[in-house]
C-alpha cells in the first residue's frame, strides 16, 4: 500500500493533455499571426511582393513555440518534450517541402502558356521569335534516353548479379570500388569521355546522338549497379538454399528465383536511373550539341534534346524575350511531367510484376 501510495504522489496525475480544438486554434493563430507580419512588412515596403514561403516558416515556428509553451504548461515537461520535437521535424519536413512545391507550381504557372499542341507538334526550324515547338528536343530526349537505358540496363543488371551472386576476391572488389567512383564523377566528364572515345574514330568535330547515349549510360550504370545490388541482397538465403536442394543450378536459381523475386525493387531502380539522366545537360552540349530540324538518326549529324533546348532558349533570347522564357518553361514542364510519369510508371511495375507475397 505504502509503494502505490508513493507511486499515485508521483505520478503527473494532475495534468491534462491538450484538446484538438487547442491545437487548431494555436495554428490559426499562428498563421494569422505570420501572414499579418508579412502584409504589414509588403504593404510598407520593405519587401518587394508577398513572401508566401517565409510566411509558412514563420507560422511553423511559432506553433511550434505556442505548442510547446501550452504542454509545458498543461502537460509537464516530458510531453512538452515530445511536442516539441515532433514540431522541429514536422517543420524541417514542411521546409523541405516547400522549395519543391515552389518550383512545381512556379514551372506549372509559366509553362502553360506554351503548353498547346503547337509546341508538341512543331520544331524551331525558321522560326524566329514567337511560335515554334519543342517536338524535336522531345523525341531526341526519348531516343536518346532510351538508347542509354539500352546500353546500361543489361551492364548493370548484369554486373550486380555477378557482384552478389559470383564475386569474391579482388575482381568483385574491383568493381565495387569503380561502380562507386563513377556514381560521383560530374556529369560533364561523361560528357568529355563520350567526345574523346567518338573523337578517335570520327574526328574532334563529331556531335551526333549515340554519343550522348554512351555519355548517359557512364552516369546510369553506377546507379543501376548499385540499386540492383541493393536488392538482390534483399532476396532471402532460404529461397536460394531451397532451389540448390532441389538441385536446380545456380545460373537457373538466379533467373527463376532471385530475379522474379526482387523484380520490383530492380524495376523502381532503372526508373529512378532514367529520371537521374533524363535532365542532364552537359554532356549532351558536349557530344550532341543543338539542332532546331527534326533528327531521328542517332547516328547522324546533331540533334536536340529537351534539357539542351530549354538552357538554349534561356541563354540566347531574342528579340522577343517573353516567346523564348515560355518555350524554356514549357521545356521545363514536359521534363517534370515525364519524370512524374516514370516514377509513377516504377510503381505500377513493381506492384504488378512483384510476387504475390511480397506486395
Amino acid at each position: 500500500m505504502t509503494t502505490m501510495n508513493t507511486l499515485s504522489l508521483t505520478a503527473p496525475g494532475g495534468y491534462r493533455p491538450l484538446t484538438r480544438s487547442v491545437m487548431l486554434t494555436t495554428l490559426g493563430l499562428s498563421v494569422a499571426v505570420s501572414f499579418g507580419i508579412f502584409v504589414i512588412l509588403d504593404l510598407g515596403g520593405t519587401t518587394q511582393s508577398f513572401n508566401i514561403v517565409g510566411a509558412v516558416v514563420v507560422a511553423a515556428v511559432i506553433n511550434v513555440v505556442l505548442i510547446y509553451v501550452l504542454s509545458r504548461i498543461s502537460e509537464g515537461r516530458r510531453k512538452a518534450t515530445d511536442r516539441l520535437m515532433t514540431g522541429l521535424v514536422t517543420t524541417a519536413f514542411l521546409i523541405t517541402l516547400l522549395p519543391l512545391i515552389s518550383l512545381i507550381f512556379t514551372t506549372v504557372v509559366n509553362g502553360l502558356p506554351r503548353f498547346d499542341l503547337t509546341f508538341f507538334s512543331s520544331s524551331m526550324r525558321n522560326v524566329v521569335g514567337a511560335g515554334g515547338g519543342g517536338l524535336h528536343a522531345l523525341m531526341g530526349t526519348l531516343e536518346i534516353t532510351g538508347a542509354a537505358t539500352l546500353i546500361s540496363v543489361p551492364v548493370g543488371l548484369l554486373s550486380a548479379i555477378y557482384l552478389v551472386e559470383y564475386g569474391r576476391g579482388r575482381l568483385s572488389q574491383a568493381i565495387t570500388f569503380f561502380v562507386d567512383v563513377m556514381t560521383g564523377i560530374p556529369s560533364i566528364v561523361a560528357g568529355l569521355f563520350a567526345f574523346a572515345l567518338f573523337a578517335i574514330f570520327f574526328g574532334p568535330g563529331i556531335r551526333f546522338g549515340i554519343g550522348g547515349a554512351v555519355a548517359l549510360s557512364v552516369l546510369m550504370i553506377p546507379v543501376v549497379v548499385r540499386s540492383t545490388e541493393e536488392m538482390l541482397k534483399l532476396v532471402p538465403n532460404e529461397l536460394r538454399e531451397a532451389s540448390y536442394a532441389l538441385g536446380v543450378p545456380k545460373w537457373l536459381t538466379v533467373v527463376k528465383v532471385v530475379l522474379p523475386t526482387a523484380v520490383g525493387g530492380i524495376i523502381t531502380g532503372i526508373m529512378l536511373s532514367i529520371s537521374r539522366i533524363i535532365g542532364e545537360t552537359a554532356p549532351l552540349l558536349i557530344i550532341v550539341g543543338m539542332s532546331t530540324s527534326m533528327n531521328y538518326d542517332l547516328f547522324s549529324d546533331r540533334m536536340a534534346t529537351l534539357p539542351v533546348f530549354v538552357y538554349t532558349e534561356y541563354a540566347n533570347q531574342g528579340a522577343d524575350t517573353q516567346a523564348y522564357l515560355d518555350r524554356a518553361w514549357t521545356g521545363a514542364l514536359v521534363l517534370i511531367l515525364i519524370v512524374m510519369v516514370l516514377n509513377f510508371g516504377a510503381r505500377l511495375l513493381s506492384r504488378l510484376l512483384s510476387p504475390k507475397g511480397m506486395q
